[in-house]
C-alpha cells in the first residue's frame, strides 16, 4: 500500500555533500532526488524533514522542499502549519524545571562545562550551529556515548543522555585533539527522540502509524523504525560499522542500494 506520509531525515539522507540535493555521494550531478520529490507532491503524500537542526534551518529547508512539517533538535520540537504551529517536548525534565527549555537549564547546571572538562580536548560545541538551540545542546567531539551516559547518572543528571548523530567532515572550525572525522553528538533529556516525536505527529494527525514510512542514515535515525511501518536507511548508513546488526533487530527495516540522495530517491519510490 503507498504511504500516507513520509518522514525524512535531511544530512547525509535526502542532501548529500555539503547539504547538496543535486550531487550524489561521489560527487555526481543528479535530477534523481528532485525528480522523486516531484513525484511524491504529485502523488499528495505528505513530507515530514525530521533532523537534529533547529527550527529556524528547518523552516527554510522546509519552504525549500514543500514540506507539510518539520520535526527538529532530534525529536526536541515538532512544528506545522509553515511553522506557525510549534510543539516543544521535553521528555524526562524534572519537573521542577517545567516550562523552561532544556539548554537554559543545562545551562545553569554548567553540565556542558563539566562534560568538556571531564573529556577534555575529546569534546566541543558544535559551532556555530548549536548557537540556536533549545531542546539540545548540539556537540562534536569523540567519545563513548554509554560512558558519558554513566557519567551523567553518576552526578544526577541521569534524566539526560547523549545521542549520537553520526559523522561530520573535520574542518577547521574543529579544535578538537581527535584524529579523523568527529561525531555530532546531542545531549538532551531522555523521553525525547526522532521515533517519540514521530509517534506525536501521527496521533495530532489521525494517521495510522502502519501507513508511515521514515527515510534516515544514522544511529539516531533507527529510532523512527517502531514509530512507522517501515524505515528505510540509505546505503552510507547501513555500511557504518555496527548498523547491520542493530538495522537487524529491528521490524521492517530496509537498506537502499543508493547513497544519500539517491538512497533516499530510491525509498520514495518505493512508498508510492
Amino acid at each position: 500500500m503507498p504511504a500516507s506520509i513520509v518522514y525524512t531525515d535531511l544530512d547525509g539522507t535526502m542532501v548529500g555533500p555539503r547539504g547538496s540535493f543535486v550531487h550524489t555521494a561521489d560527487g555526481e550531478v543528479t535530477a534523481e532526488p528532485a525528480a522523486a520529490l516531484l513525484e511524491l507532491h504529485r502523488a499528495g503524500v505528505p513530507l515530514v524533514l525530521v533532523s537534529g537542526r533547529t527550527h529556524a534551518q528547518l523552516q527554510e529547508a522546509g519552504r525549500v522542499f514543500a514540506a507539510d512539517g518539520w520535526i527538529g533538535e532530534l525529536g526536541s520540537t515538532v512544528s506545522w502549519a509553515g511553522g506557525r504551529e510549534t510543539h516543544l517536548l521535553t521528555g524526562e525534565l524534572p519537573a521542577e524545571f517545567a516550562g523552561r527549555a532544556p539548554v537554559e537549564v543545562m545551562a545553569e547546571l554548567g553540565v556542558v562545562d563539566a562534560l568538556a572538562a571531564a573529556w577534555p580536548g575529546r569534546l566541543e560545541w558544535h559551532a556555530p550551529w548549536s548557537a540556536t538551540h533549545t531542546g539540545d545542546a548540539m556537540l562534536r567531539g569523540r567519545v563513548d556515548t554509554a560512558e558519558v551516559d554513566a557519567w551523567l547518572a553518576d552526578r544526577g543528571w541521569g534524566w539526560l543522555t547523549l545521542k549520537d548523530n553520526g559523522r561530520v567532515p573535520r574542518t577547521p572550525r574543529v579544535t578538537l585533539a581527535v584524529e579523523g572525522d568527529p561525531h555530532v553528538y546531542h545531549l538532551m533529556p531522555r523521553g525525547i527522540g526522532k521515533g517519540l516525536a514521530i509517534t506525536w505527529d501521527l496521533a495530532r494527525r489521525g494517521i495510522d502509524p502502519a501507513d508511515a514510512v521514515a527515510v534516515g542514515d544514522s544511529v539516531s535515525d533507527l529510532e523512527m523504525a517502531p514509530a512507522v511501518g517501515r524505515l528505510f536507511v540509505t546505503a552510507n548508513g547501513a555500511a557504518v560499522p555496527g548498523m547491520a546488526e542493530a538495522m537487524a533487530a529491528l521490524p521492517a527495516v530496509t537498506a537502499t542500494a543508493g547513497a544519500m540522495g539517491l538512497g533516499w530517491a530510491e525509498a520514495v519510490r518505493a512508498s508510492l
